[in-house]
């Protein structure tokens, strides 16, 4: 079958650069890849619970019909949003079918041509993609860099031009945090302002997330949390105000031409959260902060070189595609799931191994992994 040549060079070229994605399976690996953090995507008791409310409820409903403005907007998803609404402190909520779906709707919809969007030059792939349908114009700012986004705020201020930044809680490839406290409040200082939240890897890892935990709910004018990771489910939803929910249902198009999720992967959330917000949930979060805090001591006892990190997800930084990639291969050997992150996912010379943490690792298979890392790379 024909394949056309533009497309193959391409293909060649992530190959002499040693960047080809494939997908892998790998099973018995000990999990140290994957953004199940507390392990909620295998957990029985969810399955079952949720399976359970299915039937009590008589939903047995493989699919939701159409888009939610159609035949696809079901009784549970007003009940799960009313959900979100009273855990999160949000006025509104919207849920979407990913976290992509949501960030591409937002940024392509709400910025305004005359717009100006400043964003974290590490923002997700996503949000950079929601950006560029956007007809908002768009500059980046140094990442995390407070004084680079006051210097961008002031540069831009002009009446009548409304500014949105955008950040993460926790970045995906970093896992670090930015100082959000400090954000809002220099985003505050313009009336035209809007600061924008993407909490994808914080929900669960931090309970409700870092802008709760920070009460800042006030000061935020969209959240954007996904249940596809701490969650363990899928899914996403937009915290905001009832215009901006309403807005989004008008005008965001990743919303209004697709087909909504199912009623279980609704319910399965609905119930993800009420198992969040239960004592073996919260045991699971604080497992999770007690392996994270173990892992940082292995890292400072063995003195390898990680990305300061409080989070869940933890980076060693080993430049050059190649290099990371079989010191990956090595550490799958011995029975760890880690993963390499290559350019040009992260710029050339940040290539890293990228190790996540979750409540079922134990402290052994951290010292373990680590101890296996320390011989490669010391």
């Amino acid at each position: 079958m024909k394949f056309p040549n533009k497309l193959q060079q391409k293909l060649t070229k992530r190959i002499e650069q040693d960047a080809l994605r494939s997908l892998d399976n790998k099973k018995g690996l000990i999990d140290f890849s994957s953004n199940d953090y507390l392990g909620f995507s295998g957990s029985e008791t969810i399955f079952e619970r949720t399976h359970l409310f299915l039937t009590k409820n008589n939903l047995k409903q493989n699919g939701a019909t159409g888009s939610r403005l159609l035949s696809g907007n079901h009784s549970l998803y007003e009940e799960t949003e009313q959900l979100l609404n009273t855990i999160h402190k949000s006025e509104a909520s919207l849920i979407f079918n990913s976290g992509y779906d949501a960030n591409v709707g937002f940024f392509s919809s709400v910025p305004q041509r005359g717009d100006i969007i400043l964003y974290d030059e590490l923002i997700h792939a996503s949000i950079r993609d929601g950006i560029q349908l956007s007809n908002a114009k768009s500059f980046k700012f140094k990442h995390n860099s407070l004084e680079h986004l006051d210097e961008m705020l002031k540069r831009v201020q002009h009446e009548n031009t409304n500014i949105y930044v955008v950040t993460e809680s926790v970045f995906s490839m970093d896992g670090d945090s930015p100082d959000l406290a400090t954000i809002s409040q220099i985003t505050k200082k313009h009336t035209n302002a809007y600061l924008i939240i993407d909490e994808a890897h914080a929900l669960g890892i931090f309970n409700y997330g870092l802008v709760q935990k920070l009460n800042l709910e006030e000061e935020v004018f969209a959240r954007i949390i996904t249940f596809g990771k701490g969650l363990g489910c899928h899914g996403a939803a937009i915290l905001g105000s009832k215009q901006l929910t309403n807005y989004l249902t008008n005008f965001a198009r990743s919303f209004i031409y697709t087909t909504g999720l199912s009623p279980h992967s609704i319910a399965t959330i609905k119930t993800s959260y009420n198992f969040l917000e239960s004592s073996e949930g919260k045991n699971k979060i604080s497992t999770l902060q007690q392996n994270i805090s173990h892992f940082l001591s292995e890292v400072k006892r063995l003195e390898l070189d990680f990305i300061s990190s409080n989070s869940a997800i933890h980076c060693c930084i080993i430049p050059g595609n190649k290099k990371v990639k079989n010191i990956a291969k090595e550490l799958q050997k011995k029975g760890f799931n880690v993963k390499p992150i290559l350019s040009p996912t992260v710029s050339q010379n940040q290539e890293r191994l990228r190790f996540c943490l979750h409540s079922y690792n134990s402290k052994e298979e951290i010292t373990a992994v680590l101890e296996h890392l320390a011989t490669f790379v010391n």
